[in-house]
């Protein structure tokens, strides 16, 4: 296996900055981003993408397959008990509510 990744980014070879320039006087070229594979990047998607335009970039033109090959066809639910509202007031006299929120442990 590669030290390396190209950024999955359906644009990145086409984006501007100096960066992506490679080639010699005469025959320069974008190139997409060579992304080195390291501690911090082998357990994200940071692995296959140079940066959040890359990343928005491709979910943006492959959604709808993402969404295909993992439908949501029922709703998620999470137990949780019953909220606890607190009411506060402040040394000037505004007041304001706050609301905890616990999820059930079942284990």
């Amino acid at each position: 296996m590669s030290d390396y990744n190209w950024c999955h980014g359906p644009h990145c070879h086409k984006r501007q900055t100096t960066t992506r320039v490679r080639g010699v006087k005469g025959n320069k070229v974008l190139r997409t981003i060579k992304i080195a594979l390291n501690e911090y990047r082998n357990n994200s998607m940071w692995k296959y993408f140079c940066d959040q335009t890359c990343l928005h970039n491709f979910i943006s033109e492959h959604i709808q397959e993402f969404v295909q090959l993992h439908p949501r066809t029922e709703a998620l639910e999470t137990p949780i008990e019953d909220p606890v509202k607190t009411t506060h007031t402040n040394s000037y006299g505004y007041n304001w509510t706050t609301t905890e929120i616990k999820e059930v442990d079942n284990a």
